[in-house]
């Protein structure tokens, strides 16, 4: 697998959820709470996977740097879609990051860079992001 194609990859992760993101921060208020928190706990869960498995993918022998900076973003990400909610709702996205960062790495390891695992977590992640704009546009 080219590592270049990861890193591309990673990169549209990250700016798919951010496009997400501003698109919820302009409707937040109009989201309820058991929606918002099923959104935050998704987002920090799905990108902290998606990072921790491509990273394994392109730095096989890292684990301890990958399962940190999964963590962490994880956590951040879980943290800034929860913020825009309320404090609970926050608290429990980045708690979700930080669980989903430590698992994905063992995740993406046990896959032995399988290109069919990561098709099926970047196809969950693009329905995962469709329903947050679907599901948040009819509240």
């Amino acid at each position: 697998m080219v590592s270049g194609f990861l890193g591309y990859l990673l990169y549209g992760n990250i700016l798919l959820l951010a496009i997400t993101y501003m698109y919820l921060l302009k409707i937040r208020k109009l989201i309820g709470f058991q929606l918002g928190m099923n959104i935050t706990n998704m987002a920090g869960g799905f990108l902290a996977i998606i990072t921790g498995v491509i990273l394994i993918y392109q730095f096989p022998l890292q684990f301890v740097y990958v399962t940190i900076f999964s963590t962490f973003i994880g956590m951040l990400a879980g943290a800034l879609f929860g913020g825009l909610f309320d404090y609970q709702t926050l608290l429990t996205g980045y708690a979700n990051g930080l669980m989903m960062g430590l698992m994905a790495p063992m995740i993406g390891a046990a896959a032995k860079t399988n290109v069919i695992f990561l098709s099926f977590l970047e196809g969950i992640f693009l329905v995962s992001l469709l329903l947050f704009v679907l599901s948040a546009r009819h509240t």
